[in-house]
């Protein structure tokens, strides 16, 4: 029997993430302060921030990104914007790879952003073709190579996946229904709240593949 190296995702939400590093090849294991009755995985709801480290071979982290996002401007900070560095710090102090995930706009240098029009993450409605757009930085204590660079304003106009599901044509561009969202990012299990926050599994799988190829090569 293969043993799957065991990977620990903090502040995992419903789990995008953590679904694209099991099908990269991870045994994923994943925490976060709140209930998550939908997440896929071993789940413990524990204080990401103080979780126990040992037992891993690889981490992977999405420390809460609303005071690094633009929005905070209008809406308020919420004082979580230091967990950002705390956790790069603490993941960085076990000598062991990891991966941590925030908007753009978080304070992330040498980061690697990646899109969903990278991946082919698509939809459509009416009959026209939707691209997702979701950008999201990646910094890690490996080198990650990038997947073919962001599209955005190409043929296929862009889709946002945020709010509330509604599907207006609102000021940030066209909004992806609930089952759009659900295809644009291949989370299925996940409801609206959850599409809004999620980390596509294309984009971890793609990072989780140079992860598990690091650890083969020790």
């Amino acid at each position: 029997m293969v043993t799957r190296p065991r990977l620990l995702d903090l502040f995992c939400g419903q789990g995008g993430a953590s679904h694209g590093y099991a099908l990269a090849g991870f045994e994923v294991v994943g925490v976060d302060v709140k209930d998550q009755p939908r997440y896929p995985y071993e789940f413990h709801k524990a204080d990401a921030m103080t979780y126990p480290l040992d037992g891993f071979e690889a981490y992977a982290a999405s420390p809460p990104c609303n005071d690094h996002s633009p929005l905070s401007h209008f809406v308020g900070a919420q004082g979580t914007a230091w967990m950002l560095t705390a956790t790069i710090e603490r993941l960085r102090a076990t000598g062991r790879p990891y991966v941590v995930e925030n908007v753009e706009g978080a304070d992330m240098p040498g980061a690697l952003t990646l899109c969903g029009t990278e991946f082919g993450l698509q939809t459509r409605r009416d009959g026209r073709l939707y691209a997702l757009k979701r950008h999201r930085q990646f910094v890690s204590n490996l080198f990650l190579m990038g997947a073919g660079g962001c599209t955005c304003g190409g043929l296929a106009p862009a889709m946002g996946v945020y709010g509330n599901g509604g599907g207006q044509f609102a000021g940030r561009g066209v909004k992806a229904r609930v089952a759009e969202g659900a295809e644009l990012l291949g989370v299925d299990w996940m409801n609206v709240k959850g599409q809004a926050q999620a980390i596509p599994p294309a984009y971890t799988r793609f990072i989780g593949e140079q992860l598990l190829a690091h650890l083969a090569a020790r």
